[in-house]
Order: structure tokens, then sequence, then C-alpha cells
């Protein structure tokens, strides 16, 4: 039986409660990307070859996009503040474990611990914005979580590289642990319960299904890039994971209480933003791979230089998060996604003309615009989608969007490395017949590499032509209602569905 009840929002202090989110989101954030530097001096103390060490960043992304899609089911069935406080905790509990670790081994189950706690909180904070916040409201806020999305990778490159050059690789971990368990004390004062507490039945097949799916998409399209596509490892989980996925989707669309409701693809602007993103994320990878990897490998620079020159690109983004998310609130998101992507799309051309001579001034200019440019439409593209999208399906809408850029985040990444690889082997063969020599020089190898690096950054300007195309269609939407659904008129939250059960805001 349900009960007609509707949730409040307006006893809720929302400043102190989304505080407390965005730290913990930020520090998620961070710690997902911080890996990526300080992979080479791993390689050494532990005496572990690339492939080996690779694993704390692809393990982490893997056990972030199996537990992603099962956050639908957890944020209606615990309260707000059970679910982050837990959420925290396990996070917590991997940094302690990986600050003490003596081993690889060790080091790899307190990331992938770290995961499991960090992959449940990106969602549950666009939740709770969309439930605390009517649509025309949500620019604003958004914006601000942006800062946690986005600043913290972009920023991760520079504390990293100073830390390895300064300190332990330890540091970074132990420096994470006082920040988070401040959060968690935090939480228990100031974050309250925002919305209904339902008690759906746990989808077992779908969870199966899911994890199996999803693991197996990314982990196939990880290893991609370094094995080739032909490899039977990444042939394999390939098939395996997309099979899984089309059984989980015919599951999902006749399951009574699914892990991801899917219909919340029939609201089309839901849909088109969601396409929009995986071309977003994709464009938005170039920077965080591409252009460390061509300043340190070609070029010379150290971690902490490489790290600087995306600094005030990220710092000038953090501004403006919150200022795209001001104008999505009051002209939408089509021309704002419009013209963000053309600021992209320019610079990202001037990125595909790089040589062994291009100034480092030059590389901050063009980097600091993609970072304009993208501050423009990130956010408001995210949240137009699931603007659209009815009260019941906010938990569902967030996990989708969340999950499918853990997806697009690994077909962008293996999709640049494959197109450098083999344009590097390509340009280095010809070089060879050209000069007439069968052993590659040294400085033959690095023009290699830079042409492979632009030839990458070439299709990352043809994928934002694609969302640059279909960010034209972008209209601005009602929130939906769905048949049989009584709405409250503030903040359109269903009235009764299911056996839900109505919270104290403690």
């Amino acid at each position: 039986m349900s009960t007609n009840t509707v949730f409040d929002s307006s006893s809720i202090k929302k400043g102190p409660l989304l505080f407390v989110l965005i730290v913990g989101a930020f520090v998620a954030v961070l710690n997902q990307t911080i890996m990526s530097v300080a992979l080479p001096h791993l390689m050494v103390e532990f005496s572990i070859e690339a492939s080996v060490a690779q694993w704390l960043t692809t393990g982490y992304m893997l056990v972030n996009g199996v537990l992603i899609p099962i956050t639908a089911y957890l944020m209606q069935r615990f309260t707000t503040r059970e679910l982050f406080q837990s959420a925290m905790v396990i996070f917590l509990g991997g940094t302690i474990l990986a600050a003490m670790a003596n081993s690889f081994e060790i080091l790899l189950v307190g990331r992938l611990i770290q995961a499991a706690g960090a992959g449940i909180i990106m969602p549950l904070l666009m939740n709770v914005i969309l439930t605390i916040f009517p649509p025309d409201k949500r620019g604003v806020a958004m914006g601000v979580v942006g800062l946690a999305i986005v600043f913290a990778p972009a920023v991760g490159p520079a504390i990293t590289g100073y830390v390895m050059e300064e300190y332990s690789w330890r540091t970074m971990f132990q420096a994470i642990i006082p920040v988070a368990a401040l959060v968690i004390i935090l939480a228990h004062f100031y974050l309250k319960n925002v919305a209904e507490r339902l008690y759906p039945k746990l989808d077992v097949w779908g969870m199966i299904l899911s994890t199996i799916g999803f693991g197996m998409v990314i982990y196939g399209f990880s290893k991609a890039g370094s094995l080739g596509w032909s490899n039977t490892e990444v042939v394999v989980s390939l098939t395996v994971g997309i099979v899984s996925l089309a059984v989980f989707t015919w599951q999902q669309l006749r399951a009574k209480s699914p892990l991801l409701d899917l219909r919340a693809f029939k609201y089309n602007m839901f849909s088109l933003t969601t396409i929009i993103n995986i071309a977003v994320t994709m464009v938005m990878y170039a920077d965080m791979m591409l252009l460390p990897l061509y300043l340190q490998n070609a070029r010379g620079y150290t971690a902490l230089e490489s790290g600087m020159l995306m600094l005030p690109g990220a710092l000038l983004m953090a501004l403006m998060m919150p200022v795209s998310g001001k104008l999505f609130d009051r002209f939408g998101a089509k021309w704002l996604s419009i013209v963000g992507m053309i600021i992209t799309i320019g610079t990202t051309i001037g990125f595909v003309n790089l040589t062994d001579s291009t100034s480092y001034n030059y590389l901050l200019l063009m980097s600091t615009g993609r970072r304009i440019g993208m501050a423009l439409f990130l956010m408001p593209i995210t949240t137009a989608g699931l603007n659209q999208l009815p009260a019941r399906l906010n938990a569902h809408g967030t996990a989708i969007s969340n999950t499918i850029k853990q997806v697009a985040g690994a077909i962008g990444t293996s999709l640049l490395v494959t197109v450098m690889t083999s344009s590097t082997k390509t340009h280095l063969t010809d070089a060879m017949v050209t000069s007439g020599t069968q052993t590659a020089s040294k400085e033959m190898m690095v023009h290699a590499n830079i042409q492979g690096i632009n030839d990458a950054y070439l299709v990352i300007v043809g994928i934002g032509v694609i969302g640059l195309v279909l960010s034209f269609f972008i209209k601005s939407v009602k929130q939906g209602e769905e048949e049989g659904v009584k709405m409250s008129a503030s903040h359109k939250v269903p009235a009764g569905i299911g056996h839900a059960k109505k919270l104290k805001n403690t």
C-alpha cells in the first residue's frame, strides 16, 4: 500500500549539505586520476611492467563502471546519509590500505576498495541536486558540481607531479585520509535525507548481467589500446560484454523492478544529451591523456611541468562552471553547447600540427581555450537531459548518465591510444623507407610519435564536430510526467509510487 506523501525540501539547508557532498565527490574524482603520473615511479619501486602497473587505473575504472549501475537501487533502498557515509567509509578504508601498502598487490586491492566507495558518490550527488532543486534552478547547482567532476582531474596531474618530485608516492594517499575522515564527520551533522525512501526488490539477474556486461565492455576497450583490436582477449571480452548488455537490456525492459529503468530513454532530450555526452567525454579525455604524453615523452618535460601547463585552464574552468550554470538557467543548453563546442573544436585544431619545437606558451593558450569551451557545455548538456525525466526516474537517470560516461571514457581512451600507436608505426615506417635505413633513429621515433599524437587529435576534432551537429537539436523541454502518477506542484515528486515511506530530515 502506498502513502501519498510529498517530499518537502524547504527545511533543508542546501549550502552545508551540498558542501559536504561536493567535497566528498572532489576527493573521489581527484583520486581517480592521481595514479597516471605516478605509474613510472611505481613500476620502478615494485619492479613491475607497464601492463601490470596500468591495473591501478584500469581496475579503478572497472570497479566504478560495474558499481555505478547498482547505485540506482542503492539510492532508493538507503537514506542519503546512510549511503554517502557508507561510501566514504569504504573509500577511506581503501585509502588507508593503499597508504600502508608494501607490495603492488596490496596497493591494487586498496585502489579497488577506493573505487567501490567512489563509484557511489557522484551519482548520489547528482540525484540529490535533482531532488532538492526544481528544474529551473538546477543549472547553478550542477555548475558547482562541475568543479568536482572536471576541476579535480585537471589539477590531479599537477598535484601528483609535485608530490612525486618532493615526497613519497604514499603521500598522495596519506593526504586524502584526514580529508575523507572530516567529510564523514561533517556528513553526520549536516547531511540530511532528501527523498522518500523506497523499498524496491533487488533485481539479481539485472545486477549479474550489468556487472558482466559493463565490466567486460570497459575491460575490453581499456585493453584494446595496448593489445590491439584483433587480440583474442579483447575480442572475447567485448563479445561477452556486448551480448550480456543486449540480454540485460531485454531483461530490464521486462522487469517489474529494473536495476536500471531504461524507459528513461523514451524521453527524447535525455536520449539526445546522453549521445552527446559520449562525444563530450571522449573530447575531454584528449587533454587528460594525449597532452601529457606529448609533453613528457616527446618533449622531455617533467610530470610537474606537464601538470602545471593544464592548471590555468582548470582554474578558469572552475570559475566558469557556476557561470555557465546561471546561463543555462536563463537561456537553456542549446546555444551554450554550440558556442562551447565551437571554441573547443577550434582550439583542438591547434593541436593537430604539433612539432618538436611547439612553444610551451602556445600549448598553454590552446589548452586553456579548450577548458573554457568545455566549461560552457559539460554540465548544461547533462542537466538538460536529466531535467526532462520525471522525479521517479532521477536515480535511474543519474546512474545511466554516469555509467555511459564511464564506458565512453574507456572507449575514448582505447580509441585514442589505438589511433596514436598505429599512426606512429605508419609514420615511422614511412620515415625509414624515405631515408633508406632499416634502423630507426631516436629523432625519427620522436617525430613519428608526435605525428601519431597529431592524428589522434584530428580524430578528437571529428568527434567534436559530431557533438556540435547534435547540439543543434537540443530543445528546452518540460519535466516529464508518468501516466497515472500524481505529481506535486513544487518539485514534481511522485505522490505515491510503490511502497514509498516518508522520511524525516534527520
